[in-house]
């Protein structure tokens, strides 16, 4: 397997619809080795996880890894909370965010580079209930006029 290969494995659709992502940092995951291998079978689900720096260190909460099924007595809490390995930079940079403007952390996605299990978290701003039905209208229309265009295209 090539080194810069990406095989996705979970993505959070809920993230886009529920905030506006402002900036993208690739962070890896601390794993044990039976949720890497439950990981390459694709039994993962990011829908109500979580990022959140403690004591200048960043945790992911809430982010379902089902057990190995080989795996008897290796395999972990689904539920356990799991380091995220990023720069120390980066995680000053997300600190000041978080605390002056109102920004959260959120995961987006999880994928393979290479043998490395990465997980994609933006710095995001939550969205109003206006902006959701503004999304929600904007998808509508595309999607009206992807149709009209498809008919136009037949005749």
């Amino acid at each position: 397997m090539a080194k810069d290969t990406v095989k996705l494995v979970a993505q959070n659709k809920k993230a886009h619809f529920e905030y506006f992502l402002e900036e993208l940092f690739e962070a890896g995951l601390s794993l044990s080795g039976t949720e890497v291998k439950s990981l390459r079978q694709g039994k993962c689900s990011l829908k109500e996880s979580f990022v959140r720096i403690e004591q200048g260190e960043a945790f992911l909460y809430n982010m379902h890894i089902s057990p190995y099924e080989q795996g008897n007595i290796f395999n972990k809490d689904p539920l356990r909370t799991r380091k995220l390995l990023l720069h120390k930079s980066e995680i000053r940079r997300l600190i000041g965010k978080v605390k002056s403007d109102g920004y959260t952390i959120v995961p987006v996605k999880l994928y393979f580079k290479g043998n490395y299990a990465k997980v994609q978290i933006a710095l995001a701003k939550g969205k109003k209930l206006y902006d959701k039905r503004q999304d929600i209208a904007k998808k509508d229309q595309r999607r009206e006029a992807e149709k009209n265009f498809k008919i136009q295209k037949m005749y």
